[in-house]
């Protein structure tokens, strides 16, 4: 039996920010559990819910020395799925009402804290994992520790570690001075070649320059970050180690994604019924959002964090052009100030047209993808993407730009071969995004059948996580040898 751990700032269900929690929660469940012992590590933040906490059971403690203090850490265990989570305990490090502060010191700080004490812990439980998995910047020092500090001892000779990056644009920051003194490493790894960036101390850098692996969250943007435009400052670096990088695409869970068994909406179809059952969505999704009540108008929707990177600029430039077609467009999320604004404006100007609900809402996103005809992701950088993932599940047809995970995952539509699952464009400029949502308006009112078509093959695509979960555990063998 192998053993892996999987070390994370967040995962479903205990704590969720964003994607990282889903692919945290999600892809244990998938791996083999005849060849593989799965467990995860998160901290144990005090903005978990109640209900969550009580699944928790208390395991052990034990002191460490981290930033000239000697600090408490306990470690509590829950079960779910199947799946044993571990949690750092340390109340000073994980209070808050959010699990991240803008704070970028105390974010450095408490993640340095939790790398070393997610080591430090592994004797105590009893788990000597085959593999560490370590994901983005937060777990950045784990490869750097096991490298320092804990390779000299018995139990962790021998330990190989995997650092996967969800997104390349945070990286864990801070000067060099602070941090050697927070972490304790010497002055040894805050070289150029190992944790040092542009005068800088960079925690993810180090994740990078000492795992044994590297992966990112689909091939396309594996290619990218390799590119000044994309890498962030690291493409060097990624290039330098682009044997032992690799891309491998997230994927969703088939049973909380699935229009057949929903709860969140009103109406459940599947890849057969569709074509009668769906519009039965649209119809109560208008209705909620007091919008013209038509089946014939094309509905257009977007969940999203609303900031540059998802092209919403792109959008802000065009949205008066849109709104002048035979569209409905609906829009759930929040960001940057000047986009929610945006969107709230077009929302009063065509009211029966635009809907903006500038907040967030599990029931309502599933509800978006069941009852659109479309999903829009005009994003300047997506490493994978999950929204066109659901859409196609949910039988919307994504329209985006190819960059990433989206390039990765959504065939664009060639009415001449009669193949693909959505629609895209390659360069990111508004015009160009225009024309391909118009091409798709086109193909939805004129070619009707040939839309239908989209959907099917849409549906039919598997972007479940056992898909992924295979490429993973070829990985883990690959490594353990």
């Amino acid at each position: 039996m192998k053993k892996i751990l999987f070390v994370a700032s967040e995962g479903v269900p205990f704590i969720k920010t964003g994607g990282l929690a889903d692919v945290v929660g999600s892809l244990p469940k998938c791996i083999d559990k005849e060849y593989f012992d799965v467990r995860v590590m998160i901290p144990k933040y005090s903005c978990i819910t109640e209900e969550m906490k009580q699944k928790m059971t208390f395991k052990t403690y034990f002191h460490m020395d981290f930033n000239w203090k000697n600090e408490y850490v306990g470690i509590m265990e829950a079960k779910e799925d199947g799946v044993t989570y571990y949690f750092i305990d340390n109340e000073s490090m994980f209070s808050g009402f959010k699990p991240y502060s803008d704070n970028v010191l105390e974010e450095v700080t408490k993640f340095s804290f939790f790398s070393k004490a997610a080591l430090s812990a592994l004797a105590l439980i009893d788990f000597r994992p085959d593999v560490i998995h370590c994901h983005d910047w937060q777990t950045g020092l784990v490869p750097v520790y096991l490298r320092e500090r804990f390779q000299g001892s018995e139990f962790f000779r021998g330990i190989k570690s995997i650092m996967t990056i969800h997104n390349l644009k945070f990286q864990g920051k801070w000067d060099v001075k602070t941090v050697k003194s927070i972490t304790g490493l010497p002055d040894y790894f805050f070289t150029p070649d190992k944790l040092e960036a542009y005068k800088d101390a960079n925690l993810l850098k180090g994740g990078i320059v000492y795992a044994d692996a590297i992966t990112t969250v689909s091939d396309t943007y594996a290619e990218e970050i390799k590119t000044p435009f994309y890498g962030e400052g690291m493409d060097g670096l990624l290039r330098a180690r682009e044997k032992d990088l690799r891309g491998i695409v997230n994927g969703i869970d088939y049973d909380d994604f699935n229009p057949e068994t929903d709860k969140y909406i009103e109406h459940n179809y599947n890849a057969v019924n569709f074509r009668k059952e769906k519009i039965k969505n649209k119809r109560a999704l208008q209705a909620e959002l007091g919008l013209e009540q038509d089946d014939k108008k094309m509905l257009i929707g977007i969940v999203s964090r609303l900031t540059d990177q998802k092209g919403f600029d792109l959008i802000n430039y065009m949205m008066e052009e849109m709104c002048q077609d035979a569209v409905q467009i609906v829009i759930l999320g929040t960001g940057e100030e000047q986009y929610e604004n945006m969107f709230r404006h077009f929302d009063w100007k065509y009211n029966n047209k635009v809907s903006a609900n500038i907040f967030y809402s599990e029931a309502l996103s599933h509800k978006f993808y069941s009852a659109c005809d479309a999903f829009l992701m005009p994003s300047l950088f997506e490493p994978c993407g999950l929204s066109q993932l659901m859409a196609l599940r949910y039988g919307t047809v994504p329209i985006v730009r190819e960059t990433g995970g989206l390039k990765d995952t959504v065939e664009p539509y060639n009415e001449y071969e009669s193949q693909g699952t959505g629609f895209s464009f390659s360069n990111y400029n508004a015009h160009e995004m225009l024309t391909a949502i118009r091409y798709a308006e086109h193909i939805y009112y004129d070619k009707k059948r040939e839309w239908n078509k989209i959907i099917d093959r849409g549906m039919a695509a598997d972007f479940s996580w056992h898909v992924s979960a295979k490429k993973y555990q070829e990985m883990y063998d690959w490594l353990i040898g």
